[in-house]
């Protein structure tokens, strides 16, 4: 029931994942009962394979995570992140609140065995296909080892789900230099060095980097993640922006801007979040995917889709797997301490 669009896009979404796939997979609707199955009907579902559970409560958009799970026990986030911790559902996929999605999957499902903190990658489109920023805003108070960890998390996340050999891992600074950057980066940068046969380390990357692909991973704390993230998400309505003008301008200028059309619906498609729907909660012992809170029937169903493929694809079992080859305690009181 969480989104801007809830229930309709949510429904909408459900229906053409199960109709896409011929029901490889079975989806359960939480929330408000009448709502759903109004929305089913008049969906036209039939043959389809998905339930309804129902739940009483739903946390807006707007409200305190914290106080939001303790009041709301009964909303179809607490519902629905229940069900997978019950392990009567593989996976939970929610639009809806993203600081109470991130809190009650980590209280609810818990951490991965070596993970000090969850994290929330964003994927940019890049020179060289894709690239995993980690972490965007899960969290904004980071230690060392964390970041650590964050790229081993996005490692994995971009070998399993972009067949990417031996990604490559980058942390971000303000120059390539090891020296260069505050306490947190140079403390970090020792820790990846150290680890270096565990993962694919290149060393300090910048923000022109990421366009750039010069990192299939590159790694920071939430705060600069959630910054960098938000500024490249207007990057595309500016430049759309920017056409709109220039095509203003006269009527030459329309008829080329109408030429360029096509090609420039492809790039900004590399852009679009629906591609790729939503993105996990990497860390947490579960899969619990988090989309925009406006997402269109085309996110949801791709959100449904990248949970499937977690699942399948058993991303936790090697996040565990190879933390489990990483030994805090030889790192040092001030890397070690959570």
């Amino acid at each position: 029931m969480g989104g801007d669009f809830a229930p309709a896009n949510e429904v909408q979404g459900v229906l053409d994942a199960l109709r896409e796939t011929n029901n490889r997979f079975h989806v359960v609707l939480v929330g408000d009962e009448k709502a759903l199955r109004e929305e089913l009907v008049k969906r036209g579902a039939g043959g389809e394979s998905c339930s309804v559970v129902p739940a009483s409560e739903v946390i807006g958009m707007e409200e305190s995570p914290t106080t939001a799970l303790k009041q709301k026990r009964g909303s179809s986030l607490m519902v629905g992140i229940t069900l997978h911790k019950e392990r009567k559902a593989d996976a939970f996929v929610s639009a809806g609140n993203t600081g109470a999605m991130t809190a009650a999957s980590m209280l609810t499902l818990g951490r991965i065995i070596g993970v000090s903190r969850p994290a929330i990658p964003a994927i940019f489109p890049s020179e060289e296909g894709t690239t995993l920023l980690m972490d965007v805003g899960a969290v904004t108070d980071s230690k060392p080892h964390f970041l650590y960890e964050f790229g081993v998390m996005g490692s994995i996340y971009a070998e399993y789900m972009f067949n990417k050999k031996r990604p490559r891992v980058g942390l971000l600074n303000i120059g390539e230099e090891e020296s260069k950057g505050d306490e947190l980066a140079k403390e970090a940068y020792k820790i990846f060095k150290k680890n270096a046969s565990a993962i694919n380390f290149i060393g300090n990357v910048e923000g022109r980097d990421i366009l750039k692909g010069a990192a299939d991973v590159v790694v920071c704390d939430g705060f600069v993640g959630n910054v960098v993230l938000k500024f490249g998400e207007s990057v595309p309505a500016f430049l759309k922006t920017k056409f709109k003008k220039y095509a203003d301008q006269g009527m030459v200028q329309k008829i080329l801007m109408a030429s360029l059309r096509t090609p420039l619906r492809k790039i900004f498609k590399d852009f679009d979040y629906q591609e790729h729907g939503g993105v996990p909660l990497l860390g947490v012992n579960g899969v619990s995917i988090i989309g925009h809170g406006s997402s269109t029937p085309k996110a949801i169903k791709n959100m449904i889709y990248r949970a499937e493929e977690m699942v399948r694809l058993k991303i936790n079992f090697h996040i565990e797997e190879k933390l489990s080859r990483y030994q805090p305690g030889s790192l040092g009181k001030n890397e070690t301490e959570q």
